[in-house]
């Protein structure tokens, strides 16, 4: 059974999470990515609070910007040490350290800031499709390819970004879902659980891409190609395991190369016919893949 609190944290912002199982046990938490929200965990909070699945305490908070969680009108609010504070703190009001923490997408960009800055918060980090900062500034200043499919980074930093995805009942957030796999799982009951998301909280979503400059060179805007930074902020040291779907169409294979360089503990995985939404679309698998990772030394 999931349930929802609302969490206050020592920096004044408010996160609205979602969890499942026992306060007190070992903890799980799970950060998602836009356009989404901390629901598209569900499935996987509850099989892993049940007692034949480790029992673990399972916490999946909305991020800041969503759903119910603090929404800063400033763009500077929602730059990554941020979030990280955000999520930081809220692993320690669970308990830290966590015995992994799981991330996808946006999430999934806080996770590996937080498992280079803040380890001794984290036992182990899974990934899901989202990119290890090293390897995207490289593929974004470099590969043509990523430079396209990360085009829509550009249409989302716009100032009328919000508005023109509200258009025609959400038209383009729904073919970012169905643009990319057919996506039959986005059913009507799931589709309105976006739209409340997307009801209540789109400019926050949005926000992140305006206040990152992780984004394709344009001849006005430098975006990835004025970045560098050092190693030491690129190494992730806790055992990691990503989890990559192959079919990705934001993210290509490239990404995964040279993540060994970054991660002495890596275990990478490739799965072959699924897409960015791997979660939505074999959360079974998932949920084993990662059982696996748990059990592991």
């Amino acid at each position: 059974m999931i349930e929802n609190f609302l969490q206050v944290l020592p920096n004044g912002i408010t996160l609205s999470c979602r969890a499942a199982g026992e306060r007190g046990r070992p903890v799980l938490m799970f950060l998602h990515g836009f356009p989404e929200a901390a629901f598209v965990w569900d499935g996987i909070l509850e099989h892993f609070a049940r007692p034949e699945n480790g029992g673990y305490r399972c916490v999946a908070p909305n991020l800041r910007g969503y759903e119910k969680s603090t929404q800063p009108t400033q763009v500077k609010d929602y730059r990554a040490k941020l979030l990280v504070q955000d999520v930081a703190a809220l692993i320690a009001l669970e308990g830290a350290p966590l015995e992994c923490l799981v991330a996808h997408d946006w999430g999934g960009a806080v996770a590996w800031n937080l498992a280079n800055q803040l380890p001794r918060l984290i036992r182990k980090l899974a990934i899901i499709n989202s990119p290890h900062p090293g390897t995207f500034l490289r593929e974004l200043k470099s590969n043509p390819r990523q430079q396209q499919a990360s085009a829509y980074m550009n249409f989302l930093i716009r100032p009328d970004a919000e508005q023109l995805l509200r258009e025609d009942d959400y038209r383009r957030l729904w073919a970012f879902f169905t643009n990319w796999g057919g996506a039959p799982w986005l059913t009507e009951a799931v589709k309105q659980q976006y739209r409340e998301v997307w009801d209540a909280s789109l400019e926050g979503g949005c926000n992140y891409y305006r206040a990152s400059p992780v984004r394709p060179p344009r001849p006005e805007d430098p975006g990835a190609a004025a970045i560098d930074l050092p190693r030491e902020m690129l190494t992730v040291e806790v055992p990691t395991f990503v989890l990559w779907a192959m079919d990705d169409a934001a993210l290509p294979p490239e990404l995964i190369d040279g993540l060994g360089d970054y991660i002495p503990h890596l275990r990478l995985e490739k799965v072959e016919g699924a897409s960015h939404w791997i979660i939505h679309e074999r959360p079974q698998f998932v949920a084993q893949r990662l059982a696996d990772f748990l059990r592991s030394s």
